[in-house]
């Protein structure tokens, strides 16, 4: 079972470590089958799971279900649970208590939470509750009414030293680890979405994603075979039928 410390301790030592992201039974089995080192159930899923335009909608109540989905699969991976929007922003009694849910009822071993320098006091909270936290930082999605959309951050000088900055000031505090998302290659790299890899969604895929399957279009033309073998009568057939 992989646990903070030894995250940590690989860091500096062994290959790099694999981060993906799950939401529910099967794609946490997916990625348990491919080794992966740590499982995020991200916020993301507002959009991929969802249907929503942004992770705005997202609440504590759908994030714990999705995130006691992925716990009941997960067998050796780190479980890290995303803080949704406002789960953790009205002070860090709320902070911790909706952190204390993860780990209770989820049993994740980690929370993350966007934000450098002005998250500080929420950090500090939730490490001396014992929550391991993972740090988000550049293109957060939370912040994408003040962002005017999801839009590449760190382009310009200043913006740059402000995210690097605040990824010195998370790891000042402690965090384990931390997400660097949208920003130039110069800066880091993004976590993958496992929905973007599988192509498990039409449509566009971040600069930063490479497509290794199309399922979207696999998925869809089955749906259509079965479709047209409904409306042939040809399914269900004998072997599909009870005598």
């Amino acid at each position: 079972m992989m646990t903070v410390p030894a995250f940590r301790s690989r860091k500096s030592a062994g290959p790099p470590l694999v981060v993906l992201t799950a939401y529910d039974a099967m794609t946490a089995s997916v990625a348990e089958a491919a080794g992966v080192d740590a499982i995020l159930v991200g916020d993301s899923l507002g959009m991929v799971e969802m249907g929503y335009d942004s992770t705005l909608p997202v609440t504590m109540d759908d994030m714990l279900h999705h995130a006691r989905s992925v716990g009941r699969r997960r067998k050796s991976a780190l479980l890290i649970a995303d803080m949704p929007w406002l789960s953790y922003h009205l002070g860090t009694r709320a902070a911790v208590e909706n952190a204390a849910r993860f780990v209770r009822e989820a049993g994740a071993d980690a929370v993350k939470i966007e934000g450098g320098r002005k998250r500080l006091d929420v950090v500090h909270a939730l490490l001396d509750a014992e929550i391991p936290v993972m740090g988000h930082v550049g293109l957060t999605p939370q912040s994408v009414l003040g962002m005017g959309g999801y839009k590449v951050q760190g382009r310009e000088r200043d913006d740059a030293e402000a995210i690097r900055a605040d990824a010195e000031a998370l790891a000042g505090a402690g965090v384990f680890s931390i997400v660097l998302e949208g920003i130039p290659a110069a800066l880091a790299r993004a976590v993958l979405v496992i929905h973007d890899m599988l192509g498990m969604l039409p449509g566009p895929v971040p600069k930063f994603v490479r497509r290794y399957a199309d399922l979207h279009e696999i998925a869809a033309a089955a749906a259509a075979r079965w479709a047209d073998d409904v409306r042939a009568r040809t399914f269900p057939g004998e072997n599909e039928s009870y005598g």
